[in-house]
């Protein structure tokens, strides 16, 4: 299977955080730009069209904050240009003071059916501190317009004064108002981001202090009965992103928009992150990709390995076998010696153990070759 995703690259207000292509004061190009996704489907529908697609993920950027007729479209133009498989996962991610009971029932009726909620933390005062647009309140609002479906909210660690309790009681808001997947992830001060000055003044947790926050989030999610199954992803059972998992196995995806990556045939690339240079390639009928790397052999098992490696199953030492015909023990003999100690190893997975996944990255660089 493989997957679809679009980046619809506009919101109210950038976070202090955000670091993707994201244009606040350009929303007004909106209907022009949905246009060109819709054109750049049709581009690339024919070559694609002998695959069966699982997913459809619909990020950003807001893509709630776009008019809903928009997305219905982009819906639409999806299972026109490429074959869905029937019960295809298709998620948007929405923020909560963007949202409506009218949005959410038309997202619903094209057929939406799972969404990505960007609660970030319970605490008004840390949401303002993120350049947040919502507040927790509006956080429930939209939580029970959408009690009953499939819906992750987003949890982030590493904030400026955050506590053990902001974070409880963000875990618990989630669990309360019925999310069935949560997404725990640290902070990460990107350099030209405004909160990067606070990194650069000392002002966010150091390490160790998110690690202990991570492992104090980690328990919280699993007395509340969240599996992990990735380093910062949980569930209930049976709830995992379909589409997320896809990536995690190296699986093949397509993506439309400006900045939108693509993994197909062995194949990655990437479109302009320039919004008027996106505009200008779709409107000419040429495709906007201003990065195309084939992928080796050897880089393939790399990949392979390193995103495996992110997951609570970790390596499927059977399927590495089949995709590479390699055998994974001989092939790594050496780095699984080394962290032998910080190693699952049973039935026929290898895999770093609970302890150890936050700071996987150490564990991981041993196993890549190239």
């Amino acid at each position: 299977m493989a997957g679809i995703y679009v980046h619809v690259p506009f919101c109210r207000q950038k976070c202090r955080y955000c670091d993707f292509a994201s244009f606040p004061d350009k929303i007004g190009l909106a209907e022009s730009y949905m246009a060109c996704v819709y054109r750049e489907m049709a581009m690339r529908g024919e070559e694609l069209g002998g695959k069966t697609f699982d997913t459809l993920y619909i990020g950003g950027g807001t893509p709630s904050v776009v008019d809903p007729q928009y997305i219905a479209m982009l819906v639409a133009a999806a299972k026109k240009h490429f074959r869905l498989k029937d019960g295809a996962e298709i998620t948007i991610e929405i923020n909560p003071g963007t949202i409506s009971a009218s949005k959410i029932d038309l997202y619903k009726r094209v057929g939406i059916n799972r969404f990505s909620v960007g609660l970030q933390t319970a605490n008004d005062a840390l949401l303002a501190d993120l350049g947040r647009i919502h507040t927790l309140r509006e956080f429930i609002t939209c939580a029970k317009l959408l009690k009953g479906t499939n819906f992750s909210v987003d949890i982030m660690i590493g904030l400026k004064g955050q506590s053990f309790e902001d974070i409880s009681q963000s875990i618990e808001v989630a669990a309360l108002y019925g999310a069935s997947h949560v997404s725990m992830y640290a902070l990460t001060p990107e350099d030209g981001t405004p909160i990067y000055t606070d990194y650069l003044n000392g002002e966010l947790p150091d390490g160790d202090e998110v690690a202990a926050q991570y492992d104090f989030g980690v328990r919280k999610l699993a007395e509340l009965g969240y599996a992990r199954y990735e380093v910062s992803n949980f569930c209930k059972k049976g709830r995992e992103s379909r589409h997320n998992l896809n990536y995690w196995r190296r699986g093949e995806y397509i993506g439309f928009g400006v900045s939108a990556s693509s993994h197909i045939n062995n194949v990655r690339f990437t479109n302009t992150f320039d919004l008027d240079e996106y505009f200008k390639c779709i409107i000419s009928n040429r495709f906007a990709v201003v990065d195309r790397q084939e992928i080796t052999p050897p880089e393939q098992r790399d990949e392979f390995v390193m995103l495996a490696m992110r997951t609570a199953e970790g390596v499927d030492t059977a399927e590495f076998e089949r995709l590479f015909g390699l055998s994974f023990a001989a092939e790594y003999a050496s780095a699984i010696e080394k962290n032998a100690d910080r190693l699952d190893i049973c039935d026929g997975h290898v895999a770093i153990k609970p302890q150890y996944l936050f700071v996987q990255n150490h564990i991981i660089v041993d196993f890549l070759k190239n």
